[in-house]
């Protein structure tokens, strides 16, 4: 499949996400009993609900998306470049908007692909959709598809085999095939102190849009062709 994939037809796709509180105790206590719940198996014996609540954004019941970036592929001079589109922001509902009346211009050929996105990104994204009273866009929206209906690409899936417990970061993947990548900033685990402590969102947004730019890499390199050079990646505003 991936030698015939016309990555024209293809977005590049990363959500960031975080806590829809600040702090546990900002959290209504209805929810909070219901985190608790939801947490009970995940937490260490002596960890209480309220110290894991740092990892509330990784829940879409209880997290929020922030960021949105999205990578497209275009063929030039016999060479591909990317151009990259970003929609952040503290309003949720309003991010979600943007991005579902830009993938609705699409074609019904359009194909996403994330790393990790049949795990995170793309369950994440249908579930804030629904709770902000959103439709789900066309591309997005799974139910009801045959399997082989589904266009959701994902780097990690293929870089699996068929090994279903088997789990390769983004930064790994990119190291073992010699992807460049600029030094990371911040990781996924500081996103949630960077915007309720720090309020840098900007600082989040590039962090989304390098793992936009080395999910791409990986995508072409999986193809067996060339990454896309620094000077034919684009930020558009």
């Amino acid at each position: 499949m991936l030698k015939t994939l016309d990555l024209s037809q293809v977005i590049v796709l990363d959500i960031e996400t975080v806590p829809q509180y600040q702090s546990y105790n900002d959290v209504p206590p209805n929810l909070q009993e219901l985190w608790e719940i939801k947490t009970s198996h995940q937490r260490k014996p002596d960890q209480s609900a309220e110290e894991f609540y740092e990892r509330a954004g990784i829940l879409a019941e209880f997290g929020k998306v922030i960021c949105i970036s999205l990578g497209i592929f275009s063929y030039q001079h016999k060479s591909y470049s990317l151009r990259l589109k970003s929609f952040a922001g503290d309003n949720e509902r309003e991010i979600l908007k943007q991005f579902s009346m830009l993938i609705e211009k699409q074609a019904a050929t359009l194909m996403f692909c994330a790393h990790n996105g049949k795990e995170f990104d793309y369950p994440y994204l249908c579930r804030r959709l629904l709770v902000n009273g959103l439709e789900i866009p066309p591309p997005l929206d799974i139910s009801g598809k045959k399997p082989w209906e589904v266009n959701h690409l994902d780097t990690m899936e293929m870089w699996k085999f068929g090994d279903y417990k088997h789990y390769t970061s983004l930064n790994l993947l990119a190291a073992i095939l010699n992807i460049p990548t600029p030094k990371d900033d911040i990781n996924g685990s500081q996103v949630r102190q960077v915007y309720y402590e720090e309020k840098n969102l900007d600082r989040i947004v590039t962090y989304c849009q390098k793992d936009v730019i080395t999910t791409a890499q990986v995508l072409l390199k999986f193809k067996g062709m060339d990454v896309i050079s620094a000077e034919n990646i684009t930020i558009v505003t």
